[in-house]
């Protein structure tokens, strides 16, 4: 039997008294019939999953509760007024994070949303079981980074604001049940909730929740201070409750003469807030201005600053202690104006003034937004469709959050304050890894370390081995298997095979082939540009003087770059132009020349000026295919592949009218291409083949199939429509990793 709480109502034999709870539930959080129904049948089911456990003995942690916990969980956001399906989602999800409740059978008797919240908290939950490497008395700015990281991937988490809710009730509870766990427990826990959840607390604006999750961590983290700060205040608690009644009492006569409605009350500090104060002003205890305080609440913000000169007129201000947040709210949308005066005999009192709803605001946060936005006064529901304000006023505070935490980044990191565009993997110590989206294991392993990602063998993804181009998913633990000597593999840097996405790690890839390959890339640019000189006339040409003006340190390093193709031998020759112009007043030469477009391809010919072009349909060449020119009578020029039939008989019977060409860098045009697949035939084999074409934005404009019975095969022909080569080669790729496809080559008409 399940023994609760002394403050739950009970039965006579000590159970929970399921109907009168659930009345103070449904006064508390306003729910109405139908979702007071689903709420018993939830609390009959974590009930019950509990008793099947004790009595199985299948215990989580001693002295824990999977029900209990969950009825906790449900007080603390029923206070929040979250609606039924949150409330039904706490009450079951420690039951399933403890694996007596599987979430199949919630999904199937409570329905797919309830589901789906529990799925999402148990997604964070992953965070904590992770992110326990970094040690807690280490305060370098290694575990500051790390705790940003991890509040990161929180927002990259959650796509709706109630699992956030749920997970912030659940470490209340953590942290509430910590005082019964040994020290070190306490500690983890505590440093947890201070590093993250607090803070998630605060960016939502739940004030009273993320109060005391500081207070306790700050009492389980730094004892001593927390119990001299409470006594500090406890010896002059009565004092002070007699000081502030006296201060209600005239503030609520003056308010009556102005005749302003509005509510006075005292507002207690907490203990954390003043120590923060204390350290980050470094004054002592008697220099806190707010330990004394009041606020009063008044309906409009035109009374606000009529009772600040109530106030100010009561008593004199301190000066450079007046903060208006509602003319210039907080970075958490938080409102508010907040004054220091010298009060009744001369003691500091604070004052802080807002209207009812800046109020609610500030103490429920999002929460209040769902209670008090776009609701109807009578019947207190949503009005409009779905809530929209609601859920843009919660993207608009994860986004705020998200670009504070985001620091100076650079080329990938570009969008970092973008959400959707960022993943966080775990490294195997528990340390958060930010990749942009589609990263993979060898974009993880160069962002850790550039000899990690050449050693690269293999890894392995929540401990099961994947393939390197395999996509990584927030909340991955991600290791890396390495070898002994470096070894990249030039299939890394190919776009096509999707090994890296970063251009961080493709610089990195490139830049060791390129170590690797220096000897050869510098005979190979030697060779090329000896010819070059040679062929032009400029075999004296001054080298030295050459190598200044690219920008090279010396002239083995201009070998090498051509070789390696990172200067076009075009570049350096109009270089070499341009110098010879100078010196020796030459001529500069004209290398190449633009072609005028017809609306199919996009070509430069060698040593002529602007002609039409046009794609000659016997070998329809696409970007990328070495091409040459033929210049026909009245169309201007045909462009062939270079192995065409027809190109070859016309370079053999006409040579006078063959160009060199080439193709721009940049088509503008679609290209019509036809791929050739064989495959082993199969249910939905073309349903996946066309679908994957979609999802590419591939057009197809023809497509003809031909099954063999017998062999049990099929041959596909698709004509497709693209724009170069290299989208021509990702796509045969990607069909090629299709189940059951033998083959996808392009096919060439000859």
């Amino acid at each position: 039997m399940v023994q609760v709480r002394k403050n739950y109502p009970r039965l006579a034999d000590g159970t929970l008294d399921r109907e009168a709870w659930l009345r103070h539930i449904q006064a508390l959080a306003k729910l109405d019939g139908g979702s007071l129904v689903t709420l018993r049948k939830a609390i009959e089911m974590s009930e019950a999953a509990e008793q099947k456990a004790i009595e199985a003995e299948n215990i989580w942690v001693e002295g824990t509760s999977s029900f209990l916990t969950g009825l906790e969980m449900v007080e603390i956001l029923a206070d929040l007024q979250i609606d039924g399906e949150a409330l039904c989602a706490a009450m079951l999800y420690r039951a399933v994070r403890e694996k007596r409740l599987p979430l199949k059978t919630v999904e199937a008797e409570m329905g797919e949303t309830i589901a789906k919240l529990i799925r999402g908290v148990l997604q964070m939950a992953v965070i904590r079981s992770r992110s326990a490497a970094t040690g807690e008395e280490n305060q370098s700015s290694a575990v500051e980074e790390h705790s940003e990281n991890i509040r990161r991937m929180l927002v990259a988490l959650v796509d709706d604001v109630r699992v956030a809710l749920i997970k912030l009730a659940e470490r209340t509870c953590a942290i509430r049940a910590a005082k019964k766990a040994d020290e070190a427990k306490r500690r983890r826990v505590a440093r947890e909730v201070a590093d993250v959840y607090a803070p998630l607390a605060h960016r939502l604006g739940i004030g009273h929740i993320k109060w005391e999750l500081e207070d306790l961590s700050f009492r389980y983290l730094e004892p001593e201070d927390y119990m001299r700060i409470a006594g500090l205040l406890d010896e002059k608690r009565l004092a002070r409750q007699e000081y502030i009644d006296d201060v209600l009492s005239l503030l609520r006569d003056e308010l009556g003469k102005a005749d302003i409605e509005g509510e006075v009350f005292g507002r207690a500090k907490h203990i954390y807030s003043i120590w923060r104060k204390m350290r980050r002003k470094n004054i002592g205890f008697s220099q806190v201005y707010d330990i004394r305080a009041v606020r009063i609440l008044v309906p409009t913000v035109r009374d606000c600053y009529a009772v600040l000169g109530i106030v100010h007129n009561l008593w004199r201000n301190i000066p450079n202690e007046f903060d208006d947040y509602i003319a210039s709210p907080k970075d958490n949308g938080y409102r508010s104006l907040h004054t220091a005066v010298i009060g009744p005999d001369r003691k500091v009192l604070e004052v802080q003034i807002r209207t009812f709803a800046m109020h609610e605001e500030a103490e429920y946060g999002v929460c209040a937004h769902w209670r008090y936005k776009g609701t109807d006064k009578k019947s207190g529901q949503l009005e409009g469709q779905d809530g929209y304000e609601q859920k843009i006023s919660w993207l608009r505070q994860v986004l705020d959050w998200h670009e504070e935490v985001g620091g100076n980044p650079l080329e990938d990191d570009l969008q970092a304050s973008d959400v959707d565009t960022r993943i966080y993997v775990f490294t195997p110590d528990g340390h958060v890894v930010d990749l942009p989206r589609g990263a993979t294991p060898l974009d993880f392993a160069y962002k850790i370390h550039t000899e990690i990602g050449h050693r690269c063998r293999g890894a392995k993804v929540d401990g099961r081995i994947v393939p390197l181009n395999h996509e990584l998913q927030t909340a991955n633990q991600v290791e890396i298997l390495t070898g002994k000597r470096e070894a990249p593999s030039r299939d890394w840097i190919s776009r096509n095979m999707g090994y890296i996405t970063t251009s961080r790690a493709r610089a990195k890839v490139i830049h060791w082939f390129k170590q690797q390959a220096r000897d050869q890339n510098m005979a190979e640019g030697r060779t090329i540009l000896d010819g070059e000189f040679k062929q032009l006339a400029l075999a004296d040409f001054d080298f030295e003087k050459l190598t200044k003006k690219l920008n090279m340190h010396s002239l083995d390093d201009l070998y090498a770059a051509v070789g390696a193709g990172d200067i076009g031998v075009g570049q350096v020759l109009n270089a070499a132009q341009r110098m010879v112009k100078v010196e020796q007043g030459e001529p500069v030469l004209s290398l190449t020349a633009p072609v005028a477009r017809e609306g199919q391809a996009d070509v430069y010919i060698d040593g002529v000026g602007n002609l039409l072009t046009h794609i000659a349909r016997c070998c329809n060449p696409v970007p990328g295919d070495e091409i040459m020119g033929y210049i026909t009578l009245g169309r201007g020029v045909s462009i062939h592949r270079k192995d065409c039939a027809n190109m070859l008989r016309m370079q053999s019977d006409e040579p006078e009218r063959i160009l060199q060409v080439e193709w721009s860098e940049k088509p503008a045009e679609l290209y019509s291409v036809e791929i050739m697949v064989e495959a082993y035939d199969r249910h939905g084999l073309l349903r996946d083949i066309t679908a994957m074409l979609d999802s590419q934005r591939i057009n197809i404009t023809a497509m003809q199939t031909r099954s063999n019975k017998h062999k049990h095969t099929v041959d596909m022909v698709i004509t497709a429509e693209i724009h170069n080569f290299e989208e021509l080669s990702q796509v045969l790729h990607r069909i090629n990793q299709l189940p059951n496809v033998a083959s996808a080559k392009r096919r060439v008409l000859h």
